[in-house]
């Protein structure tokens, strides 16, 4: 079965005009699913005899009727390169498709610019699940004008912490909870193995990179520094590693799109000073971050951090719900042509959970919420923000578990995650 993806609508825009689009992710999401519904030429080169083909006549690659799909380029990096000389060749005539879960051991000699679009593609936001028909538009939000709210959501909190332990890869979707774990522990195994036999040279140790995940699992949703990682990464060792070898494992990780950091926001057209430029830390998908600390929904709900504990403000189940929210509101963002960010201070004074900045400039600024009632407290960093930039925040929200949207008396609006969509 095949689950319809919000990022379908951008695929088909881009590839009716663009020579050629890869598209990019971790693996599990959907790249290859989503791109043979386009492809009239498929070569898979994660098929032993496909890729041997391949390595002895490349050019093969660019012939067929296009679309042209070529799963798995990494594979052979030069696939790259004899897509990117056929766009020279031809830079009018939308050709290609290709699909990547990992970066290549051996970069392509060009790096695709003016020639390869990338579209990035993620784990199932909340909206693609099926759980419940969204009401809130973040086109609306973005484009100013503080529009009604309105909806309700069957939602509570136990039915959210489900939804972030069962994963947003597609071929999880109505699995018991046992398969889910047991999938996710085979995810993880597989990840430490690919850098134990495909991967970079400096990473031979499969435990230690499994700890790394766990570390920056632990870390979801902070801002935890290199050295808090580190010793979360290597308890019990006097040790430590220096940082080029704490790097390498960084390296893989990013490689493989386990870890995608919510950038820090520093504009540069308003009087915004003292911003912190840390990026806040996120997995892939919450589900694999629940997975490495061996925690289910119900110990979520019970309060219990797992093996690794980080130090944060609030639960392990509220930085878990945020990165769910993350996740969502970057496909959210994807399709609208906007990027995602994270405000804070230095010394933490003022921040925002996240910053969503359109085309034109203007920011929406969320703040996520465990929890359905929204007091004073919760809004005040958006307040704050109203005070400093005025006329360019298009909208600011509170995402929360509630069942109910609507728009304070103060213009400020309440969301609750499952009606908020792109």
């Amino acid at each position: 079965m095949y689950w319809p993806r919000i990022v379908d609508n951008e695929l088909d825009l881009l590839c009716s005009e663009l020579p050629a689009i890869a598209i990019e992710g971790p693996r599990a999401v959907g790249k290859t699913e989503t791109a043979l519904r386009r492809a009239a030429t498929v070569h898979r080169l994660d098929d032993g005899d496909q890729l041997s083909i391949a390595q002895a006549e490349p050019a093969r690659l660019a012939s067929g009727a296009p679309p042209i799909l070529i799963d798995e380029w990494q594979r052979l990096p030069t696939s790259w390169d004899i897509v990117r000389r056929a766009v020279d060749a031809d830079p009018y005539t939308p050709r290609f498709l290709l699909t990547g879960s990992a970066g290549p051991a051996e970069p392509p000699t060009h790096t695709g610019a003016g020639r390869i679009v990338t579209v990035r593609m993620r784990p199932m936001a909340l909206s693609e699940r099926g759980i419940c028909t969204p009401t809130v538009s973040l086109s609306d939000l973005l484009g100013g004008g503080r529009p009604r709210l309105e909806g309700a959501a069957s939602l509570d909190l136990a039915e959210y912490s489900q939804q972030i332990v069962c994963s947003g890869f597609p071929a999880m979707r109505g699995r018991t909870p046992r398969g889910v774990r047991a999938y996710l522990d085979g995810y993880i195994n597989r990840i430490a193995e690919h850098h134990l036999h495909d991967g970079s040279d400096a990473i031979r140790n499969r435990p230690a990179l499994t700890r790394w995940m766990t570390a920056y699992a632990s870390a979801t949703s902070t801002i935890a520094s290199f050295e808090k990682i580190r010793d979360a990464a290597t308890p019990g060792e006097s040790d430590k590693p220096a940082k080029l070898t704490a790097n390498s494992y960084r390296a893989a990780l990013e490689a493989l799109w386990l870890i995608e950091e919510v950038p820090a926001w520093l504009p540069t057209r308003n009087h915004l000073r003292r911003l912190a430029s840390a990026p806040q830390h996120h997995l892939a998908d919450p589900a694999l971050a629940a997975r490495l600390l061996a925690v289910d929904s119900t110990a979520l709900l019970e309060g219990r951090t797992g093996p690794v504990s980080m130090p944060r403000d609030g639960t392990l189940l509220g930085a878990l719900f945020q990165s769910l929210v993350t996740l969502s509101v970057r496909a959210y963002a994807q399709a609208n042509e906007a990027k995602v960010f994270h405000l804070r201070t230095h010394g933490g004074e003022h921040e925002v959970d996240l910053i969503v900045q359109g085309l034109d400039g203007r920011v929406v600024a969320l703040e996520v919420k465990l929890g359905a009632v929204v007091s004073e407290d919760d809004i005040r960093h958006l307040r704050w923000l109203e005070g400093r930039i005025g006329p360019e925040l298009a909208d600011s929200a509170v995402v929360t578990t509630g069942t109910e949207a609507y728009r304070r008396r103060d213009g400020i609006g309440v969301i609750p995650a499952a009606l908020l969509g792109p």
